[in-house]
């Protein structure tokens, strides 16, 4: 897959996990490679920029198998951009199917 294509849709993706829940970077990267393959170091550049986007917000939880986690949270214009990014995609997508198919 395009690296270009995989990173917007990396960027859908992690804000959609986080519309339904907290998360930390590895376990972003443990869910999203069990559908996408990706790296580890793909995810946190793009968590940094989403959280100077004004789209996630961090905060720290004690582990009981290690340091505090960094879990990222999303934020009201992070549900906006979801929304918007979702219905952006499915447009998308239909409007390949349907060149696939002619």
């Amino acid at each position: 897959m395009s690296i270009q294509l995989k990173k917007g849709a990396l960027e859908l993706c992690v804000l959609s996990l986080l519309s339904k829940a907290d998360m930390y970077g590895f376990e972003l990267v443990g869910v999203i490679s069990t559908h996408v393959k990706i790296s580890e170091g793909t995810i946190y550049p793009l968590l940094k920029r989403i959280k100077d986007d004004g789209y996630v917000t961090t905060y720290l939880q004690e582990s009981q198998e290690g340091p505090p986690r960094k879990y990222y949270q999303i934020t009201d214009l992070g549900r906006a951009t979801t929304k918007t990014l979702q219905a952006e995609w499915h447009s998308l997508v239909a409007g390949i199917n349907k060149i696939l198919e002619e």
